[in-house]
């Protein structure tokens, strides 16, 4: 919604009011739940289009062909997993109880409760689809939301105030947005819980703003994403598939590839390998729809920043440009791919995360192990690649790295698989959603005990007078 007067208290406002239709509601019916996620998929569905319009225009163009991938399909394809699993998730769980409890009749279970008022910060980058995703999880256990989305993509932030109240009532789910003051306030909310997508310096300041209120918070976060290359690696499949997901939405991925760690005696491969893959899927790009733009003109200018810092380092970049075209001159925020090589620490894009069509390449002498001491004297990545046929090799990577997540002989992937958790760790985010993930991080697992009608305390020597069965307990608490 528009503010007019005050944001925080027009957020506040919306917030008692979702608090109290919640609390009202309890407990929320699977019918209910099921009611609110048909009606968050039709939200999207019914206006794709305008969607894909508002997006392209946020970007300065984006791929209409990628935006109903990413944003519109990858939106209802996790709430139609929602709609189909949910039975199964929310049914309580059976837990043993102590011998000799059980016996007795004693019974212990964990129902799934929702929170309450569930907070969701936005980025720019799939501004619908990180959205939509985890209000898969948020409705599907029973939850009501507020959303503040990006103020780098306000057409998109427009058309979602703009339809939302067709589908939803504001204390059912509602849409703010506006730039960092409101952000700062929302997030200082006291949600039940708060998501959080983003850099990871932005999520430190949210860490801050929802301690106050002990509001548990997950941060999906990002950071430097390595791709290993292994020495039996088919470096034409491995490169193809990292020109795709480096260059899908022009990098600006959380997880997108951000630099290559390739056998010494293989970079003249990969990077032509890199330039081949990228030429045969965009011939040009200033004029093809298939290619997004980077998202403003601040970020266009630092990922320049950055590639003339390398260059002033002593790097190499090459451009993959097979139209020859004149990006100097065109009035367009569209970017090539550049690969880089020679890379050392001190450049910039070897100690931020890029955000951006361009792939360090870096090179690592003796075995894997050099790669993997390379990636663990980093920040912990929310993704990691390996390629390479050689299952003692990729075990080693797999067991000797740590990472939010992994795709073996791929990139990216991990995160459309509904079933798998995603999320960072350390730098790049705490917690996770997606799938059942999702529908346990956004509820409360409340623990519930049934007593049986004998005396269990008396007959366990729990209550005094102390005795022999007091010690017995004791003895068989302390037994291993």
């Amino acid at each position: 919604m528009r503010f007019r007067g005050s944001a925080m208290a027009s957020m506040t406002e919306t917030l008692a009011a979702q608090r109290a239709a919640f609390t009202a509601e309890l407990p929320v019916s699977l019918s209910v739940r099921r009611d609110r996620l048909k009606r968050a998929a039709a939200m999207i569905r019914d206006h794709a289009e305008r969607f894909c319009t508002a997006l392209s225009e946020d970007f300065g163009h984006r791929s209409r062909e990628q935006s109903m991938l990413t944003d519109i399909g990858g939106s209802i394809a996790p709430i139609t997993h929602a709609l189909k699993q949910l039975d199964g998730w929310a049914r309580p769980e059976k837990r043993p109880v102590q011998f000799p409890l059980g016996l007795l009749g004693a019974k212990a279970r964990v129902e799934y409760q929702p929170k309450g008022v569930i907070g969701v910060i936005a980025p720019w980058n799939f501004p619908i689809q990180l959205v939509m995703a985890p209000l898969a999880g948020i409705l599907a256990a029973g939850n009501r939301a507020m959303v503040k989305t990006s103020e780098f993509t306000p057409e998109t932030a427009a058309l979602f105030e703009e339809v939302c109240p067709q589908y939803f009532a504001a204390d059912e789910l509602a849409f703010f947005s506006g730039g960092p003051e409101v952000g700062k306030a929302f997030a200082s909310l006291p949600f039940n819980h708060l998501l959080f997508t983003g850099a990871t310096g932005i999520g430190r300041h949210i860490l801050h703003a929802a301690a106050d209120n002990l509001t548990p918070v997950t941060l999906e976060l990002g950071g430097k994403s390595p791709v290993i290359l292994g020495k039996s690696a088919d470096v034409a499949r491995a490169t193809g598939r990292v020109a795709t997901g480096k260059m899908l939405n022009a990098g600006q991925i959380c997880l997108a590839p951000d630099y290559m760690l390739v056998p010494e005696e293989r970079e003249g491969a990969v990077v032509e390998g890199l330039k081949t893959a990228t030429s045969a899927m965009y011939p040009s790009l200033l004029a093809n729809p298939d290619y997004t733009a980077i998202v403003n003109d601040r970020h266009f200018e630092r990922l320049n920043a950055w590639l003339d810092d390398a260059r002033a380092k002593g790097a190499k970049v090459e451009t993959v440009n097979p139209a020859n075209e004149d990006f100097a001159s065109a009035n367009s925020r569209k970017m090539p791919l550049h690969i880089v090589t020679d890379v050392t620490d001190d450049m910039t894009i070897m100690q931020e995360e890029i955000f951006g069509p361009i792939l360090p390449v870096k090179r690592y002498a003796g075995g894997i192990d050099a790669a993997i001491d390379e990636v663990n004297r980093r920040d912990r990545p929310l993704g990691l690649y390996y390629f390479g046929d050689d299952a003692g090799e990729q075990r080693r990577v797999l067991d000797r790295t740590i990472s939010g997540g992994v795709t073996v002989n791929d990139v990216i992937f991990h995160v459309s698989m509904e079933e798998l958790p995603f999320g960072g760790i350390g730098p790049s985010g705490m917690g996770a959603y997606h799938g059942h993930d999702g529908f346990k991080t956004f509820s409360h697992a409340k623990a519930i005990y049934e007593q049986p009608k004998l005396d269990v305390a008396k007959l366990a020597g729990l209550k005094p007078p102390y005795g022999k069965a007091t010690m017995a307990s004791v003895k068989r608490q302390m037994k291993v």
